[in-house]
């Protein structure tokens, strides 16, 4: 899975949340989903991670003085 979009991982992940939300599973169900979602949401944040160095890499190469801010979300 790891060739796998940013944008599908999300999608992947929007559509898990919505089936756990329903509540309408079996346990087991639904805790093979909750570990897939967890699955997903490290590997989206471990893609942002990657891409944000790869942004400050670029900035730090072309020497501009852009202010840049950590994001949280």
């Amino acid at each position: 899975m790891s060739d796998v979009s940013f944008e599908k991982k999300v999608k992947n992940l929007e559509e898990i949340v919505e089936k756990l939300e329903s509540g309408d599973m079996e346990i087991e169900e639904t805790l093979t989903l909750f570990q897939d979602g967890m699955k997903l949401g490290k590997d989206c944040r471990k893609m942002l991670d990657e891409i944000e160095d790869k942004v400050n890499k670029v900035l730090s190469a072309e020497g501009d003085d852009v202010e840049t801010e950590q994001f949280n979300g």
